[in-house]
């Protein structure tokens, strides 16, 4: 149904947001570390109009239910997707800014739980629409941090910052290259020498379930251990000292030291175009993520056995938190379309799984 349909007029604001791929950089956004995510296509859109009172009604169409009510200022978590919208007003009012009632629809082509990124997409969709509506005086880096906090405090997921700093800062073509802990970012062109692609495995994840959470825990216990704020403080002089620790904590700090060191070669390569070191950065990313950080599964780690096996690929690697989701890969230019549905169908028929193919756009345009 459109915005007219459900509500009886057209909405005063439409606003958007990419989901986003992580080249490198798994993990370490929660441990203070470095980051390089790009945008993908797909992207979320919120229609909106404000209305009197703090009755606020929400519809999605991707879902298809008649629209959830609530009360702006007296939001309560269900444990269901209607917790990311009402996590958004209930951070923007701890925050001290007035929202008021609002009639919203939304509508997502960022797949859900594939590790693009669905929930900070609607986060800053939403933040965008309230934003303009309301006109509220918040900056980019604000509202990821706003999205942030709505998915830590209200919804329960334990993210970092990378996926809302993607989704507001990085523009077609770019790779956001941030800092995590100072939040200085870059942006750095996607060079002519690779095309990516996207395979989704068809196994969903959810990150406020237990095993994004552990890995979180045992990061920060490794750390106190080692007697570091955050393990983006460890280096590689200190990884012998961190395999002493108890199973498995040593293994969690060494991913994190070592991907670290890998999106700094990654970003070198990417100014240097050159497509042969990230592929292998690629491959020793997922390595680490598959035996030192055991977030990947059989379905992702066969994905990238696929692709390993394709001369036109250079690289792939799970991307997102991980335990199902996604697979990114590096290929020839002018090949990546051909060779993932390729790869699609070959582990469709080994796994009976449906993937999706997700080819992002070309470098062209500037930010959304």
């Amino acid at each position: 149904m459109t915005f007219e349909q459900l509500y009886g007029a057209p909405p005063d604001v439409r606003a958007s947001a990419p989901g986003r791929v992580n080249l490198i950089g798994e993990h370490t956004d929660y441990n203070g570390g470095y980051v390089l995510p790009t945008t993908i296509p797909q992207r979320t859109v919120v229609e909106l109009r404000p209305r009197h009172g703090g009755a606020v009604r929400v519809f999605s169409a991707d879902i298809g239910q008649p629209p959830i009510g609530y009360i702006a200022g007296a939001e309560v978590r269900h444990g269901r997707w209607i917790d990311y919208v009402e996590g958004i007003t209930w951070a923007l009012t701890r925050d001290g800014f007035a929202v008021g009632g609002a009639d919203i629809r939304i509508e997502s082509a960022v797949p859900l739980g594939s590790g693009l990124s669905s929930s900070a997409a609607l986060e800053i969709a939403l933040l965008r629409a309230l934003r303009e509506a309301f006109a509220l005086p918040i900056d980019d880096v604000q509202m990821a941090r706003l999205g942030q906090r709505a998915e830590n405090e209200f919804v329960g997921a334990p993210v970092g910052l990378m996926d809302q700093m993607a989704c507001t800062l990085a523009g077609d073509g770019e790779a956001l290259f941030l800092d995590t802990r100072s939040l200085e970012w870059s942006v750095v062109p996607m060079p002519a020498s690779v095309e990516l692609v996207v395979v989704t495995s068809g196994v969903a994840h959810h990150h406020a379930k237990g095993d994004y959470r552990t890995r979180r825990a045992e990061c920060e216990e490794a750390a106190r251990r080692l007697g570091v704020a955050q393990l983006r403080d460890l280096g590689a002089g200190d990884l012998d000292r961190a395999m002493r620790l108890p199973e498995p904590l040593g293994r969690r700090a060494r991913h994190v030291v070592t991907e670290d060191d890998r999106v700094l070669a990654a970003v070198a390569a990417l100014r240097a175009g050159d497509a042969a070191e990230l592929g292998r950065l690629f491959y020793a990313s997922h390595e680490s993520m598959r035996d030192d950080y055991e977030v990947s599964i059989p379905e992702i780690d066969l994905l990238v056995e696929l692709a390993r096996s394709v001369p036109d690929v250079y690289g792939a690697r799970l991307t997102g938190g991980g335990f199902g989701g996604a697979v990114v890969m590096l290929a020839r230019p002018g090949r990546g379309r051909e060779v993932a549905h390729a790869i699609a169908a070959d582990y469709a028929a080994r796994t009976g799984q449906r993937p999706t193919v997700l080819i992002p756009q070309s470098a062209v345009g500037g930010r959304p």
